[in-house]
This record gives C-alpha cells, sequence and structure tokens, in this order.
C-alpha cells in the first residue's frame, strides 16, 4: 500500500520500493538567487534559462488574446471580400420599401391581420370562463373542457384559414407565431388560476383565513434594472381585464398574479432600444435581399437535380449569412423588442436569455438561449410528468417533441406543405443532446464547438430543404400545369 512518502510495500518479498512522479524532460528544479547572481557575473554573459515553450501545458502560458484578434481580422476580411462579390455579381437589391409595397399589393395577405385581430376572441373567452369558475357558477370539470376546446381552437382556426385561403407565406409566419404565443400565456393563464382555486378549497377546509397568494408585505428595493415595487394582489381579485391584458403584453409565458414591477420608466434606455429595433430590422432585410435570396435562388436547379457537390457548396455559401443574419436577429427579439415590451410596461424580469454562447452541451444551450420558453416548458409540461412519476429522460423527450411540434406549425402551415423537417430536426436533439452529455463531459471546448456547429449548419439545411419542397412543390407544379 502506498504510504504518505511515496514507498510501496511489496506483500510477497517484503521490500521497498520507492515511486517517484514522472517529471517533464524540460522542467527543473529552480536555481537559487546565489547561483543566478554568480551566474550574471559569469565573463560568457550567459542569456539562457530554464524554461518551457508557450504552446507546451507546463509553460501555464493562456493569453491567446493576440490569436483571437487575428481570427476575427480574418473572418471579417473573408465576409467582406464575399460581399463584394455579391455587390459585383447582382448589384445592390437593398429596397427597404419593398417589403411594405408587397404587403398592400398582396389581396390574399389581409386575412392575417383578421387573424391576428381575432385572437381576441380566445383571449376574453378564457377570461369569461375563469371568472365564472372562481364565481363556482362552472364546475372544474366543465371549465377543464371549455378552456381545452378554446386553446385547440385558438390553434386549429388560423392553420385551417391560411390553409384554405393561401395568404403570403411571410405574414402567415407571423400569424402563427402570434397564435402560438397566445397558446401557451393562455396555458399558463388557466393552470395558474386553478392553482389558486385548489389553494382556495384547501384554505377553506382548514378555515385559516391567508392569501392564496404570497403573504408578505409590499415589497420594494433596487435592482439594474431600476426601483421594483410589488404590490402583492390574492386570487381572485387577479381575474380582471386589465390583469388579463397587461400579461398577454408582457414579454414572459408564464402567468403570475403579482409581477414584478418597475416604478419608473427609463427614457434614455427605452430611446436605445427603439434605436436598435428599427436600425437592426432594416439590416436584417436588407442582408436577406443583398445574400440570401440570391444564394437561395441559385440553389434551386442544384437541388431540383440533386447535384449533390453543388448543393453541399450553396449550403456552406449559405451558412455565414444565414448564421449572421440569425445572431443579429436574436439581439433584435432577445434584448431589444422584449426590453422595449418590459421598459413600457414596467415589467422587472428581464433575464430573457443567459450566455448560450457558453453553452457546452445542447441541453445546457437550450436552457440559457429563449428562458421564455425554458421556464413555460419546465413549469407546466416537465415538472407536471415529473409528478405524474414520468422519468427525467421520458419527459425531456416530451419536452422537445412538444418543441418540435410548433416548429413545424410555424412552418408546414404558412407553406401549406407538411415535410417535418423542422419536427425531425428538433427531435434530432435528443441523440445530440445525449451524446454530448456523455462523451463531451468536462471537455468544454468541444461542447461548445460542437453546439455552434449544429447552429451554423443545421439552419441552412432545414432552409434548402423547405426551399426546394416549396420549389418543387408549387413553382414547378404550377409551371407544368
Amino acid at each position: 500500500m502506498a504510504t504518505k512518502s511515496g514507498i510501496k510495500k511489496s506483500k510477497s518479498e517484503g521490500t521497498t520500493t520507492r515511486l517517484r512522479r514522472t517529471i517533464s524532460v524540460t522542467q527543473v528544479e529552480a536555481i537559487s538567487k546565489e547561483q543566478q547572481r554568480h551566474k550574471e557575473n559569469e565573463p560568457d554573459k550567459p542569456i539562457h534559462k530554464h524554461a518551457d515553450s508557450l504552446f507546451s501545458t507546463d509553460s501555464g502560458f493562456t493569453n491567446y488574446r493576440g490569436l483571437l484578434n487575428l481570427c476575427i481580422l480574418l473572418l471579417a476580411l473573408s465576409n467582406t471580400r464575399l460581399f463584394i462579390e455579391n455587390l459585383i455579381k447582382y448589384g445592390i437589391l437593398i429596397d427597404p420599401l419593398k417589403v411594405i409595397q408587397y404587403f398592400l399589393s398582396e389581396p390574399y395577405s389581409w386575412p392575417n391581420a383578421l387573424l391576428l385581430f381575432s385572437e381576441n376572441f380566445y383571449i376574453l373567452f378564457a377570461f369569461a370562463v375563469e371568472v365564472l369558475l372562481s364565481k363556482e357558477w362552472l364546475s372544474e370539470r366543465l371549465g377543464m373542457v371549455l378552456n381545452a376546446t378554446n386553446l385547440l381552437l385558438s390553434l386549429t382556426v388560423p392553420a385551417t384559414v391560411i390553409l384554405y385561403v393561401h395568404p403570403n407565406p411571410g405574414f402567415s409566419v407571423v400569424t402563427c407565431g402570434v397564435a402560438t404565443v397566445v397558446f401557451l400565456k393562455l396555458v399558463s393563464y388557466v393552470c395558474v388560476n386553478k392553482w389558486c382555486r385548489e389553494k382556495k378549497a384547501e384554505v377553506k377546509k382548514s378555515h385559516r383565513r391567508k392569501s392564496v397568494s404570497m403573504s408578505e408585505p409590499a415589497l420594494s428595493k433596487n435592482v439594474m434594472n431600476g426601483d421594483v415595487q410589488t404590490t402583492f394582489v390574492s386570487y381572485p381579485d387577479n381575474l380582471t381585464l386589465n390583469d388579463m391584458y397587461y400579461f398577454i403584453c408582457t414579454p414572459t409565458l408564464c402567468y403570475e398574479l403579482n409581477f414584478p414591477r418597475t416604478i419608473r420608466i427609463r427614457k434614455r434606455f427605452l430611446l436605445k432600444r427603439i434605436v436598435e429595433m428599427m436600425f437592426l430590422a432594416q439590416l436584417m432585410t436588407g442582408l436577406v435581399q443583398q445574400w440570401i435570396i440570391p444564394t437561395v435562388n441559385n440553389s434551386l436547379k442544384p437541388l431540383t437535380d440533386m447535384e449533390i457537390p453543388l448543393v453541399i457548396e450553396r449550403l456552406l455559401k449559405l451558412a455565414v449569412p444565414n448564421h449572421l443574419i440569425w445572431l443579429i436577429f436574436f439581439y433584435w427579439f432577445f434584448h431589444s423588442c422584449l426590453n422595449v415590451s418590459a421598459e413600457l410596461l414596467r415589467f422587472g424580469d428581464r433575464e430573457f436569455y443567459k450566455d448560450w454562447w457558453n453553452a457546452e452541451s445542447i441541453s445546457e444551450f437550450w436552457q440559457t438561449w429563449n428562458i421564455p420558453v425554458h421556464r413555460w416548458a419546465l413549469r407546466h409540461l416537465y415538472k407536471p410528468l415529473l409528478r405524474r412519476g414520468v422519468s427525467k429522460q421520458v419527459a425531456s423527450v416530451a419536452v422537445f417533441a412538444t418543441s418540435a411540434f410548433f416548429h413545424e406549425y410555424l412552418l408546414s402551415v404558412p407553406l401549406r406543405m407538411f415535410r417535418v423537417w423542422a419536427f425531425t430536426a428538433m427531435l434530432g436533439q435528443v441523440p445530440l443532446a445525449m451524446f454530448t452529455a456523455k462523451f463531451c463531459k468536462g471537455r468544454h471546448q468541444i461542447g461548445n464547438m460542437i453546439v455552434w456547429l449544429s447552429l451554423i449548419l443545421g439552419q441552412p439545411i432545414a432552409i434548402l430543404a423547405y426551399v426546394h419542397d416549396y420549389y418543387v412543390g408549387n413553382v414547378l407544379l404550377s409551371f407544368h400545369n
């Protein structure tokens, strides 16, 4: 057995063997100050000393900032070359007014505006059912049936109208997105009020006069987002139209009786975010018109003829601008737009995202890049399944399957074709998450690179797949007809 002094005794021979830790061939003991002083006074004026190369792990050197700057410059120069090549080949294709003109000249785009306005019906219906349930004018079973029917219609009616009327796909994506957000918010609204009724019934049985919500006094404290002030409301005092529409407009999917509120609106902060919204929206539109559309159009023939080398070349050519636009969209939506909404409504919780760019696994990425959706899935899907005895793995698959359904809903309905590419891609995240969790555990850099690679290449593959199917199924079919 090894002792503290590093000596191991043999059981059979009784001899002792001294064990020494292996030392790097370039690592030696430090020279004493006296020896160093004596060496400096030598007539040959020595300049060498014992040292490891910087790229060796034994050197302890970790500052590679200059190489990072080099990579950034090379990336900027390469993309600048591509942008100049695009301008030389296609000219200036950016037209900020083209989108507005296209909307006004498209007669079948107006049903989307009507569908967006009709979302108020499902909101008011859910509110009315909850009011009746709070007064015990409806049974819980009947209320559950009415709410389930209302939620189902909020998704199926827009999809049916879009599939039947054939409005513009771009505006139909917005309509389906709003319908999805309203659906998720109403699910949370119905669940939270149901929890409050159950709690109220328990309190009534135990004859304890206690608030259904938090029973603490009014809270007021300072945070980075401004002064936070919360006045607590208990059930059923929360069942008002002001409370309902405040929740619908706030940048969150999870309902609460008492949201954290800021005391004032920071005008300078709000102005910055509004300027960002306007500028980045125009920038994304210009990049799509100048960079994405020509690349996608040039990919139609190779995709139709299934010329694999050319398809791969178009895929890689599309990857960089698509990923750049995706990054701009993330900042535009999750930081600029949601902060504008939160500031106007004095909504205190501004944690819309975390440091997903440092994610070391696929699971960590999906838990940090979209906090409102993650919180909804955790609160209304994952934890309820665990309480019912479902395993964590099955519950995680159910969360990914739900996300896959809504991704497919947002694409297949506006394009009027069901190819389940988005659904398959989202479910494919499950084995990829298991792979990164098992084989990249402790290998932070490799796991992070896999996350970035899946983002850079995954989205262009999905875009080309849907463009190919839409082009073959609509354009070529119409041409042959």
